[in-house]
């Protein structure tokens, strides 16, 4: 997709499989980070994380009295991680400068309900804006929440030299396998508010309680030296934000991914911020990214 902007041509590169966002330029400046063509989606760069984001303790939830156990998709710390969709082929239905992206979560062992669910990806003047869309066209009353997974850049500055900010006043401390023990007030490395390097940050961390403007959107943002900034917004429905950093990104001395999620990790145990569709009932969450000089 691409359309013209004030800045330049504005292009999104989608992939099917897993509606992914794997690659934005403004004016010829990467700010979506790129992976070779034709090589596995690194890390899960850019992928819908529906129905749940991030991990769920052993697979395992209570639903209404029923114990329901999911795949483990993360063997290591034997979680359940990143939803039904990360590799699913999605149904595509595209325009000059935007595209819809549409899949089905069908019942299974371990998520018993229905969902449509859809992602349309629409070019603004300096970015993206992305609306997700979720419709329980099942019986019974569906547990959603949802997360993305894009990894941002600058094209042409080192993304360890780009300065962090994140409005979040809370952090989530976590156990050995990345699941929740409390949520916290930040403080000291957490306190991201204030700005951080990237190249001094060691992250696989979740943060909530986001801090708003008057037009209720959260701003994340990634600065580099000269001033060029990438703004990362969400609407009221994405409390939440993941922040993940690793230096074993392929073409990347340093990578971040800054991921907006509905509900924070575990979400179907905890029950926090777990949206239940009705039979017939849908929900629409936005957000998206920009570039400013």
């Amino acid at each position: 997709m691409r359309r013209d902007g004030p800045a330049g041509v504005v292009a999104a590169h989608i992939a099917q499989v897993g509606a992914a966002l794997r690659g934005l330029t403004v004016g010829g400046v990467d700010i979506v980070t790129p992976y070779p063509e034709g090589s596995p989606t690194p890390f899960g760069s850019g992928i819908v994380l529906a129905p749940w984001p991030n991990r769920i303790r052993d697979g395992r939830w209570t639903d209404g009295g029923t114990t329901r156990q999911l795949d483990i998709t993360e063997p290591d710390r034997s979680n359940a991680i990143h939803g039904l969709l990360r590799y699913a082929p999605y149904e595509i239905d595209a325009a000059e400068g935007s595209a819809t992206l549409s899949a089905t979560v069908f019942p299974q062992h371990g998520y018993p309900y229905t969902l449509r669910t859809s992602v349309t990806y629409a070019l603004t003047e300096d970015g993206v804006e992305i609306t997700h869309e979720v419709a329980n066209v099942g019986d019974g009353d569906a547990p959603v929440a949802l997360g993305t997974h894009p990894f941002f850049c600058l094209g042409g500055v080192p993304t360890e030299d780009l300065v962090l900010a994140v409005p979040a006043s809370t952090v989530f401390e976590v156990d050995d396998r990345l699941l929740p023990t409390a949520e916290v007030p930040v403080s000291g490395t957490y306190d991201l508010r204030g700005g951080a390097r990237v190249g001094d940050l060691d992250l696989d961390t979740g943060f909530g309680s986001l801090e708003r403007g008057d037009d209720g959107i959260a701003r994340t943002t990634l600065t580099a030296p000269d001033g060029r900034t990438v703004t990362m917004w969400q609407d009221g429905n994405w409390d939440y934000i993941q922040v993940f950093t690793t230096d074993a990104y392929p073409g990347q001395s340093r990578a971040i991914a800054v991921e907006p999620m509905t509900a924070p990790t575990d979400a179907f145990n905890a029950g926090q911020d777990v949206r239940r569709l009705a039979p017939g009932e849908s929900w629409t969450a936005r957000w998206g990214v920009s570039l400013s000089r």
